[in-house]
């Protein structure tokens, strides 16, 4: 699992970076599967949090998990830098969300020639809301990493609800599109859901992240789950 290391908004002077709930239900459907799961981030350490998912209305039952969990807090405190991660010691790469990988993953060239050894080694690669900013980068230093492949992403729609559709340093859902993936969202705003594309799987927000989990560990089964739902 890769994580953000990207902590601050220069726009208005505010924080960000993983969002706890997009790392906790992923983390624990692997974990309960019995995966042995990585966590790095580019910096390594400790990631930052973004606040707000701290806040009472965002505890979901992962999160109280990880709370109690020391073992948990032990690994997500000291990721290993992103520069130590070989593609053929995993069988796949999963990318929470926040706002922090827009500043970050999105232009990290370590990251991004990491991401295309995966999809080179045809291994699954997943990503919930503000993960597939870190497709970005991979997709500009190779036209054919995402055209054909149906995605979603924190929509447009999403950004503005949350108030920082001006602050942000690009949107992620025109920029997907533009590097040639076939981008859809939810019909409602903040309602989950998921798309499989190949061994490509994406979670358009929050409320997708503990379902693209179970459809990426789907993947690593080799379970057949095109769909979008």
């Amino acid at each position: 699992m890769v994580l953000t290391s990207h902590k601050e908004i220069p726009k208005i002077d505010s924080t960000t970076g993983v969002w706890l709930g997009e790392f906790t239900e992923p983390y624990y459907e692997f974990l309960d599967m019995d995966y042995l799961v990585t966590l790095a981030s580019p910096k390594g350490g400790e990631p930052p949090v973004d606040p707000r998912s701290r806040l009472v209305e965002e505890l979901s039952a992962s999160n109280r998990r990880f709370e109690k969990d020391e073992l948990a807090q032990a690994a997500f405190s000291h990721t290993v830098k992103l520069s130590e991660v070989k593609a053929e010691d995993f069988d796949g790469i999963f990318y929470p969300g926040g706002h922090g990988p827009m500043w970050d993953l999105a232009q990290d060239e370590i990251n991004a020639n990491l991401l295309l050894e995966f999809h080179k080694q045809d291994k699954a690669i997943g990503a919930v809301c503000h993960g597939p900013a870190a497709f970005l980068l991979a997709a500009e230093k190779d036209p054919h990493f995402l055209p054909g492949y149906e995605l979603t992403a924190f929509s447009n729609t999403e950004e503005k609800l949350v108030g920082l559709y001006t602050d942000i340093p690009f949107k992620l859902e025109d920029r997907l599109k533009e590097l040639g993936a076939k981008y859809k969202k939810a019909k409602i705003p903040f309602m989950s859901k998921i798309i499989v594309s190949g061994k490509i799987v994406t979670g358009q927000n929050p409320a997708s992240a503990g379902k693209a989990a179970k459809d990426f560990i789907k993947v690593l089964r080799g379970v057949d789950t095109f769909g979008i739902y």
